[in-house]
């Protein structure tokens, strides 16, 4: 972890996921995905580890949701079709 991970520890989730929770763990985990560099993987929005604290909370929200992880991609390859 960076230690901006440290001092701020983790996002809590809410206490109950709605449909609009699953938009914005979607487009965090979009917008935090992973880019290589030379040492090693890194969010291509903010340049921490990856994954980052916004990524990990998206797909800890998308996990309570009960979703799949092929659900979840659908859901990821939908986001990025919207941005281009």
């Amino acid at each position: 972890m960076d230690s901006i991970d440290e001092i701020l520890s983790e996002l809590p989730l809410p206490p109950y996921v709605t449909a609009e929770d699953i938009g914005f763990a979607v487009k965090a985990v979009t917008v935090h995905a992973a880019e290589q560099w030379p040492d090693g993987p890194r969010c291509r929005n903010d340049r921490a580890h990856h994954p980052c604290r916004l990524h990990r909370c998206g797909r800890r929200v998308l996990d309570q949701r009960g979703l799949t992880d092929g659900q979840i991609r659908m859901l990821i390859a939908e986001q990025e079709a919207l941005q281009r």
